[in-house]
């Protein structure tokens, strides 16, 4: 199986660097890994650094959002599936040969994640909180709180082909929007693995930790276009300590040592200082 993997950046070089960290341990390499720079800062150091990865790198001159980079992504994916990955995420070494497995019997396969609050050292980061992201698939359950996590997921390329591209409407929920539409005629599966280490700070770095009136925006815009009724704007942290969350949670195979990621753009600069 080829895999495309996809990955939009905006101005964050040392995360994207330890991603990359990341796709060289790869036990299953890459088919090609596609950057999409959303008119941020200049990425080709990266190229030049991992010259055994396939990078393929894109750099807009204006900023059009990320679903409009994710878009422009995976149309150029040449691979038979294609695995989406946020800039400042991590994946497991094993993470692309176990999703590529899954997919055998699925259209769409996405693993579990821990949730980490980093704090960077001398170009690194280090963990300093993590928790377990691990709950049941349930289909119903989804349409009212989403458990799939789009970083590291693998899914079959044709599916754009048959439920359409990423919706810019619903902005913030292009991810939650894109698994109901998988959802309703394909196959998704839910691998038990916390495979996917998730950079979340919880101070509005992340999409998922703004609460204004812009996001409940696309929040209606979402709900209504799936007939889900009033869904409420909720602090990502908090709602996962609801009692309904909770008992949703479900045992994983943690396999993320805790050990920091050292790029090479890190090792550089460390023995240039």
């Amino acid at each position: 199986m080829k895999i495309s993997v996809v990955v939009t950046t905006y101005n964050r070089l040392w995360a994207l660097a330890e991603l990359m960290e990341c796709l060289l341990r790869q036990t299953l390499k890459p088919h090609e890994i596609i950057i999409v720079n959303d008119a941020g800062e200049r990425v080709d150091r990266l190229k030049e650094m991992y010259p055994e990865l396939p990078i393929h790198i894109q750099h807009l001159t204006e900023n059009g959002g990320h679903v409009t980079a994710r878009n422009l992504g995976v149309r150029q994916a040449t691979g038979d599936a294609i695995m989406l990955c946020d800039d400042d995420d991590l994946l497991m070494p094993s993470h692309l040969e176990r999703m590529s497995r899954s997919l055998d019997k699925a259209d769409l396969v996405y693993s579990d994640a821990e949730i980490v609050r980093f704090k960077w050292q001398r170009f690194i980061r280090f963990p300093q909180e993590r928790r377990l992201f691990a709950y049941q698939y349930d289909p119903q359950n989804m349409k009212r709180f989403s458990t799939y996590v789009p970083s590291g997921s693998l899914y079959k390329r044709k599916l754009h082909e048959e439920v359409g591209y990423f919706d810019l409407d619903v902005h913030n929920y292009w991810d939650w929007d894109f698994i109901l539409r998988v959802m309703k005629k394909h196959v998704v599966k839910r691998v038990p693995v916390a495979g996917v280490i998730y950079s979340f700070d919880g101070e509005g770095d992340n999409q998922s930790a703004q609460l204004d009136s812009v996001r409940e925006g696309f929040l209606n815009i979402f709900a209504d276009k799936h007939n889900l009724g009033e869904l409420e704007v909720k602090n990502f942290s908090t709602l996962l300590e609801e009692p309904e969350i909770k008992s949703l949670e479900s045992s994983s195979e943690i396999i993320w040592d805790g050990m920091p990621i050292v790029s090479r753009l890190a090792q550089e600069n460390s023995l240039a200082k």
